[in-house]
């Protein structure tokens, strides 16, 4: 039985509780104000069920009275006025919530119809890329994240951006809405990858005025090489085609965007070589930070090689994504969006 049919049984399993003690004990004992709990419990049920609760409890309160030889007293009074009272007061509870809960709902179609815009479906094929997605929401009572993701063409090769937004909410989603349409108007026209960083950080300023942060990592793919800048972001994993796996770290570690001007200097880029057979798998920390019952971190780089082999990188990638959810235990307690990047041999 699930939790909602539980819930609904509830209070009358209560009542029934207390009739049958008070038909047991006799007349003495007198459960008769018990009653009150069954309306009382039904609060977590909608109007009509509280109503439906608290009429039920005026029934069986008349042949209650009266095997307690009752039914004449002002006890018998004070119970039935004490039903009403809970049941009025449990139906009016029970409307606030459900007014809340529409709210609620409200917003989060909001937001999520905003993320989905945000996060549009990327090009699985980009010359010689064969590209692949995976999105895990946070469980169902969390708050909307922040994570963001993007590719595009750019003059010098492909060019991609994963990205974490600090904070939850509607707030979060907008950051982020607001750093993928500066990474769009960047990636195609600037020169260097350095210098999308500098319009991303530049238009950060002018948006958030150092109120929020992104931890974000861009990429540059060319020929036989992919080039990373990477602002306090987890370092992507490359996968060789001979199955070996290396972090792309930075070589020295550089604060996330929105941050940059409190550092001496920006991030330096840095590479490495990419070539024919090989993957890199960008992620945020909702991957590499997900737990499970233990405490124990998703270990990314020991599940990764053996995970990642399937021919078709999206089926790859959501086994990766479902060995995830496995070890965490039901869903993850964060967003967790991963990007792989494979590329094909001739």
């Amino acid at each position: 039985m699930g939790t909602q049919a539980v819930l609904r049984t509830l209070p009358f399993a209560v009542m029934a509780t207390v009739v049958v003690l008070d038909l047991l004990a006799g007349s003495s004992l007198g459960l008769l104000p018990l009653l009150t709990l069954g309306p009382a419990f039904a609060v977590t049920g909608g109007v009509r069920h509280t109503a439906l609760t608290g009429l039920v409890a005026l029934v069986l309160s008349v042949p209650l009275a009266y095997h307690d030889h009752l039914l004449s007293g002002p006890r018998t009074i004070v119970t039935l006025a004490a039903i009403v009272g809970v049941t009025a007061a449990a139906m009016l509870a029970c409307r606030l919530r459900a007014e809340g809960e529409r709210r609620l709902a409200d917003v989060r179609l909001v937001a999520e119809a905003v993320q989905r815009a945000l996060l549009h479906p990327v090009p699985r094929r980009a010359g010689d890329l064969r590209i692949a997605l995976s999105y895990t929401s946070a469980a169902v009572d969390a708050r909307i994240g922040g994570d963001l993701y993007d590719i595009a063409r750019g003059p010098g090769g492909v060019r991609l951006i994963i990205g974490d937004v600090q904070g939850k909410g509607l707030d979060a989603v907008e950051t982020a809405a607001s750093v993928v349409g500066a990474f769009r108007e960047a990636a195609y026209d600037e020169p260097a990858l350095a210098d999308v960083g500098r319009h991303l950080e530049d238009h950060l300023a002018r948006q958030l005025g150092g109120e929020k942060f992104v931890t974000a990592v861009l990429a540059e793919v060319s020929e036989n090489e992919i080039r990373l800048l990477n602002y306090g972001h987890p370092p992507p994993l490359l996968l060789t085609c001979d199955g070996r796996v290396h972090r792309l770290e930075p070589h020295e570690e550089a604060p996330p965007l929105g941050l940059v001007a409190l550092a001496p200097t920006g991030p330096e880029p840095y590479g490495s070589a990419f070539r024919e057979g090989d993957q890199i798998l960008f992620y945020t920390d909702g991957v590499c930070e997900g737990r499970d019952r233990g405490g124990d971190f998703y270990p990314l780089e020991d599940r990764a090689p053996r995970l990642l082999r399937a021919r078709d990188p999206q089926d790859a990638l959501d086994l990766l994504e479902r060995d995830l959810v496995a070890h965490v235990g039901g869903p993850v307690p964060d967003d967790a969006a991963m990007l792989l990047v494979r590329r094909e041999r001739p």
